[in-house]
């Protein structure tokens, strides 16, 4: 079984939306690492050298390859990264290999059979 990371950069507000959308693609679960910063194309402004813009959240799903896409675009559209530009960033990566997801594998194949039928 082949899976994808899916890395999600975005506004601390929009974590939850990210997150329903994406388990509503069938993504069974996330790790969330909240905190992070980060700077687009202009510099973020700043009040005596602390920069006013809100937190960013970086959200992580490990997904088996046939639901990445699907998930992706979901995540996408639900959050409106493309209409509301600095709302966040998603992307895919391809895992080589993963150790860990004994459990999960058994729900997955159960769900792409039932896609097969």
């Amino acid at each position: 079984m082949k899976f994808k990371l899916i890395i999600v950069m975005t506004q601390d507000e929009l974590t939850d939306t990210a997150i329903e959308a994406a388990r509503e693609k069938g993504a069974t679960g996330c790790t969330v690492i909240t905190s992070a910063r980060g700077e687009g194309l202009t510099p973020a402004k700043t009040f005596l050298g602390l920069t006013v813009d809100g937190q960013r959240d970086v959200i992580l799903f490990l997904v088996e390859e046939h639901h990445s896409r699907l998930i992706l675009e979901g995540i996408g559209a639900a959050c409106r990264f493309d209409e509301d530009p600095g709302t966040g960033v998603a992307f895919q990566l391809d895992i080589e290999d993963a150790i860990g997801l004994s459990g999960q594998i058994a729900t997955i194949q159960q769900e792409i059979s039932k896609e097969d039928l």
